[in-house]
């Protein structure tokens, strides 16, 4: 005990070092906390610098238009999707009132009427109408075919068809039911198939309802198939059968085993009894292969 209370006796001039050591660590303490306050604008947890500079952003936001984000193209405004009028900048409530106007059969004619049935404001119809590309029967002399109040009749209007292989996904997005995620979808399983070679392949695309790839099949359709070098279903090997879309590994491993056991495949109907083998996609992969 008398060893340990040595060590806890001091000098005088031991002492003062431990006050002054302490007062120095106060005085910083309350250093910090002075500057805490006044670099917060003189109250604890003020949040006015953030809130100036959010306000800072909003505003260029608003300044900035849709060119400033993503390229535009030229677009017939009646089929504005919900993705882009986002991108746009359109509010839902717009969106809503020319999809709304558009479920009654009512057909956009102009720049005015747009702005009529949607009220967007004046800054940004006039960012995005330049870009607005009406049928040219709206702009044509022949006013038969538009009826009182840009009501069609009973004609429809005629649609461009374009290749659906040489679609890019922004194309693809003026669709009303495609967003983002699918028109990516659609455009990496015709990369995986090397492109479409007949239209009902748009419904094997994982994800697309049957009413939104008739949509598709409306505007978009294989116009010039790409070549394809068909497989030798009783040469190819495992991994090579495997590589087409239709087929999992495990069935190419049935094919091959089916015919070292039984001879070589005579007709593509012999594949129907292969155990998992997709009999419902054999008129597609029959357009793969060769016997």
């Amino acid at each position: 005990m008398k060893r340990l209370g040595s060590h806890l006796k001091f000098n005088k001039q031991e002492r003062s070092g431990i006050f002054f050591l302490l007062l120095a660590i106060v005085l910083l303490q309350l250093a910090a906390v002075a500057y805490t306050w006044v670099g917060a604008g003189g109250e604890p947890g003020s949040f006015a610098l953030d809130r100036q500079t959010q306000e800072h952003i909003d505003a260029l936001k608003k300044k900035a238009g849709p060119g400033d984000t993503f390229k535009v193209y030229p677009f017939n405004p009646n089929y504005i999707t919900d993705y882009k009028g986002y991108v746009l900048g359109m509010s839902v409530a717009e969106i809503d009132r020319l999809h709304e106007h558009r479920a009654k059969g009512h057909f956009i004619n102009s720049v005015a009427e747009f702005q009529k049935v949607t009220q967007v404001s004046d800054s940004l119809l006039d960012l995005i109408s330049p870009y607005f590309e009406f049928p040219e029967w709206l702009a044509g002399k022949d006013k038969k075919a538009k009826g009182e109040g840009g009501f069609l009749r009973s004609e429809k209007t005629p649609v461009v068809v374009r290749d659906i292989n040489k679609a890019t996904a922004e194309e693809l997005m003026e669709i009303r039911g495609i967003g983002e995620r699918l028109s990516a979808r659609i455009v990496k399983f015709r990369d995986r198939l090397g492109g479409f070679l007949v239209d009902g392949q748009v419904y094997d695309v994982y994800g697309l309802d049957v009413e939104v790839a008739n949509r598709v099949l409306d505007r978009f359709k294989v116009l010039e198939p790409p070549r394809v070098d068909k497989i030798n279903i009783n040469e190819a090997s495992v991994e090579e059968i495997a590589g087409l879309v239709y087929i999992r590994w495990q069935v190419a491993e049935r094919i091959v085993a089916y015919r070292e056991n039984t001879g070589p495949i005579t007709a593509m109907d012999e594949l129907r009894n292969i155990e998992g083998f997709p009999s419902d996609k054999i008129d597609r992969i029959a357009l793969y292969l060769s016997l």
